[in-house]
């Protein structure tokens, strides 16, 4: 069965945003607009679902987000765009703001999480339909944005409020579908010719942290979240050591025995968080106030709270508790499904990217990668 691939939340941003300087133009019903991707250089027919003038100057255009058979909490989500002439004293000829559901950067003074790709797509498609003398302001909604991201890790990343249009590409790839797990593989066998020793990191913020930290590129593998196929697939390579390197709320799973870490298949983070508390002796009021967090971020800043107000040491203990048991369930699941010894070590951080926890193992494992 072949698996479709379809387009990233920019293009329909983009798409609908066109549409609606299109009506401007010319007040009249559109199918279907051209979108220029960039990355890569093709060009895309993207549905308009709905465009309609709101009053002279203002046109709004709808779109829906298909990213293809990737699984994707924003497949079918609707992306307005409303575009109005800009002012004299705008300095853009395209300005871009973020309107209701798009989120806002914490590090950034609250800047619409709006990145560079996004910023580029809209720029040059938008741009070519303008005279050199007209400006516009584009403003993306995306209505269902702010409950959209209550479901995502944004918040534990600084972005607040609602879902960004991130990514490097037009094309939103089946990262999930059994092709991809394929190419991860393929990777994780060549690099297992070059080095004993490589890094699992989840997503995008593991691989940024690993880089400054000095960890060799060369030495990265991106899981996202197959962590439990490659980490059976590397013991068949017979690698002698390992480092899953991660944001403390996905890898905290592996602790449960979780090794598919995707939130549509299993969560239990909270449940994990708290029974490691219990095991090292969290007070029982404690354990229930981590338990109804309503995210392990939440449960980590009251822990840490709570350290810092009664000179505790609550997170250290159970942070490496954690630590250790990721360690000895990843070894016996590698051992399990490949009877295979693979010293697995971890490192935990936090949504600032400041490390959590290194186990006695993964400290080893980084002293010899840095």
């Amino acid at each position: 069965m072949s698996i479709r691939s379809g387009y990233t939340l920019p293009v329909f941003a983009c798409a609908s945003a066109m549409a609606a300087l299109q009506w401007l133009r010319q007040a009249k019903p559109l199918d279907a607009v051209s979108v220029d991707l960039i990355e890569p250089q093709e060009t895309a027919e993207i549905p308009i679902e709905q465009v309609a003038g709101i009053h002279p100057g203002m046109a709004l255009a709808i779109t829906r987000s298909d990213p293809g058979d990737n699984i994707d909490l924003t497949r079918n989500t609707p992306i307005w765009a409303v575009v109005e002439w800009g002012q004299s004293e705008q300095t853009e000829q395209v300005q871009i703001v973020g309107g209701e559901g798009i989120g806002r950067q914490l590090n950034a003074a609250g800047k619409a999480a709006i990145y560079a790709y996004a910023e580029t797509l809209l720029q040059r498609n938008l741009s070519r339909l303008l005279a050199p003398d007209e400006k516009i302001q584009v403003t993306i909604i995306l209505p269902e944005g702010r409950k959209l991201a209550e479901r995502t890790s944004n918040a534990a990343f600084g972005v607040l409020e609602g879902l960004s249009l991130l990514g490097t590409t037009g094309i939103s790839q089946p990262l999930s579908a059994p092709d991809q797990l394929q190419a991860y593989r393929e990777q994780l066998q060549i690099k297992a010719l070059c080095f004993d020793c490589l890094v699992f990191c989840v997503g995008e913020n593991g691989l940024s942290l690993a880089r400054q930290m000095g960890i060799n590129p060369e030495q990265l593998v991106k899981t996202a979240n197959w962590l439990g196929p490659l980490l059976v697939a590397a013991g068949l390579q017979e690698i002698p050591g390992l480092l899953l390197f991660g944001y403390h709320g996905k890898l905290i799973k592996l602790a449960g025995g979780i090794f598919h870490t995707h939130h549509h298949l299993a969560d239990g983070r909270l449940e994990i968080l708290t029974a490691h508390g219990a095991q090292v002796g969290l007070p029982t009021p404690i354990l229930q106030a981590v338990f109804t967090s309503p995210t392990t971020e939440a449960a980590l800043t009251y822990l840490r709270q709570l350290d810092a107000k009664e000179g505790s040491d609550w997170v250290n203990q159970i942070y490496r508790a954690i630590a250790s048991t990721i360690d000895k369930r990843s070894q016996d699941y590698i051992y399990k499904h490949s009877q295979q010894e693979v010293q697995v070590g971890s490192l935990l951080f936090d949504r600032n990217r400041q490390v959590i926890v290194t186990s006695p193992t993964g400290a080893t494992l980084l002293s010899q990668l840095c």
